[in-house]
């Protein structure tokens, strides 16, 4: 069974560095996640707990909103 990817508008996601960020607090709160990252529609996709997600999310800095 596969895990339906939860996906996030993050409209202040702005660089590269930002994905780096965001990714990277993914991989720490949701080890093993698939992690998307769409730059240029702020989105992001992860396999895994959205709220967890979510505050991985919030932790580094950005404002997850559901899309």
């Amino acid at each position: 069974m596969s895990i339906e990817p939860t996906k996030f508008t993050v409209a202040d996601m702005t660089c590269n560095h930002c994905v780096a960020t965001v990714t990277k607090a993914l991989n720490a709160a949701l080890p093993g996640a698939m992690v998307q990252i769409d730059l240029p529609k702020h989105a992001v996709q992860v396999a895994g707990n959205a709220a967890i997600a979510a505050q991985a999310i919030r932790d580094a800095g950005y404002t997850p909103e559901p899309a």
